[in-house]
């Protein structure tokens, strides 16, 4: 009994081991259901595109800090010592003899071995001497401060523009985004409505090839008239595995934008309806100032203001102040921490440094600032004509892709009714094979077009909206 136990005890163990190491090997699986204002709002947080965006307004800010970092005071700090192996030599006149020999002479001292009172010689050459000793040390503190510098205050005033700037990008950026997961989302959603209307003509055909074999088998048809619908129901299938392949590819692609990983599931919850399209479409006003990327060049026009006038003011005299207090001391031996005299040094002092020529080098960059200036004024003159062709053609689009809708729903609607009516003719032997695959056929046709129409209109309105600034 114990060893069967034993036995049986293992056995779990075993298990235990093989489903916990499979359950580690096989990757997770998650799962993403998202409506299209669902997927935008996750798209502007994890698309690539807009992560550097956002590190470029990041980078932007670093960069402000260390424009105002010119702007404050710089302290550093020094601390040194010096062994000097051998204290350099300098000769210097010899002031000592001379006023030896002067006291030597005003005594009439005489010289000891000759007995003659000495006479001050005519000259008494040099001295060679060390100065200095073998140990220095220094503790020293350095302040700088710049007064005025026309460029570093130019560039103190562009800092909020700057910060703009990027910030306009980033929007810039989740805008172009935004756009293209509208246009893949509903080219989805669009798709998946293509697919329900071939699983309804695949069930169709299905019902009428089955009653067409009846009737064969009853001798109300013929054999050609299976064959032709079994070709038919061929071609649909692959239309719709066809129609399949392209949705899979169309996933991938939006979990890529969106920032979804591509082993995980995407679930899309939204649907295109005619009253989505229509509500609310056109307006006979709009602002440029409404689009980002009108915005945007307005703000890299001002910058280009910002740089002209700092090369302007690059043509005045920069103002510094700078102070530096230390301690010195010097020793026959490595003490400095001993006993022993540590002597003050202090200075402050004020530099201004005058621009007297420079080859002509600041009135070139200041005529190169100039010149992207006018760049950006003819760039936004030009922006605003290209801004209202977008409009004006977004509005002609969305009205005839309005209008497309309504005319292939109404053939749509026809073609049905013209199948029904064929099909029963058919039924009660009053029809033809070919009549009810033309009318089939036509059926086909007329719902992908209204399927072509319904997302021209929907790609329409998201042109429109972009084009207005209202996205």
């Amino acid at each position: 009994m114990k060893q069967q136990f034993l036995k049986t005890s293992m056995f779990c163990m075993v298990l235990l081991v093989f489903f916990g190491a499979t359950a580690q090997i096989t990757p997770t699986v998650k799962k993403y259901t998202f409506s299209v204002q669902q997927a935008v709002e996750y798209a502007t947080k994890n698309n690539v595109q807009v992560k550097n965006a956002l590190l470029n307004l990041k980078n932007q800010e670093q960069v402000n800090r260390e424009i105002t970092a010119a702007a404050l005071p710089t302290v550093s700090g020094n601390i040194g010592s010096v062994y000097n192996a051998n204290i350099a030599v300098q000769n210097i006149p010899d002031f000592i003899s001379p006023a030896t020999y002067g006291v030597l002479v005003d005594e009439a001292v005489k010289n000891g071995i000759t007995g003659q009172t000495i006479i001050k010689p005519a000259s008494f050459g040099s001295i060679a001497a060390q100065f200095g000793t073998k140990f220095n040390a220094t503790a020293a503190l350095s302040l700088q401060q710049l007064l005025f510098d026309g460029q570093v205050f130019i560039g103190l005033q562009a800092r909020k523009t700057s910060i703009e700037f990027q910030t306009k990008n980033l929007e810039l950026t989740e805008e172009v985004i935004k756009t293209n997961v509208y246009k893949i989302y509903y080219q989805l959603v669009v798709a998946k409505t293509q697919l329900a209307i071939f699983d309804a003509n695949i069930a169709r055909l299905d019902k009428l090839l089955s009653d067409t074999k009846a009737m064969f088998e009853s001798g109300f048809a013929e054999k050609l008239d299976i064959n032709k619908i079994s070709v038919q129901l061929v071609n649909l299938k692959t239309q719709k595995l066809s129609t399949e392949n392209a949705i899979n590819i169309g996933y991938l692609g939006l979990k890529m934008l969106i920032g979804v990983p591509v082993k995980d599931t995407l679930i899309l919850t939204d649907n295109i309806t005619e009253d989505q399209i229509k509500s609310g479409i056109l307006t006979d006003t709009y602002q440029y100032s409404d689009r980002k990327d009108f915005q945007y060049a307005a703000l890299g026009k001002k910058l280009n203001e910002f740089n002209v006038r700092r090369y302007k003011l690059s043509y005045l005299p920069t103002v510094a102040l700078s102070g530096s207090y230390a301690k010195n001391a010097q020793r026959s031996s490595f003490d400095f921490f001993g006993k022993g005299d540590w002597f003050t040094i202090s200075s402050v002092g004020v530099n201004v440094s005058v621009p007297i020529f420079s080859g002509f080098a600041k009135d070139a960059r200041v005529k190169q600032a100039q010149i992207s200036l006018a760049q950006a004024n003819n760039t936004i003159a030009n922006f605003k004509n290209q801004i209202d062709n977008e409009v004006a053609t977004a509005q002609f689009n969305l009205k005839s892709a309005i209008t497309t809708i309504d005319y292939q729903k109404q053939n749509m609607t026809l073609a049905e009714t013209v199948y029904n009516q064929t099909k029963k003719k058919f039924e009660v032997g009053t029809g033809s094979n070919t009549e009810i695959t033309a009318a089939q056929t036509d059926l086909i046709t007329a719902q992908t077009n209204y399927i072509n129409a319904l997302y021209s209109a929907i790609i329409a309105k998201i042109d429109y909206q972009k084009a207005i600034g209202k996205l």
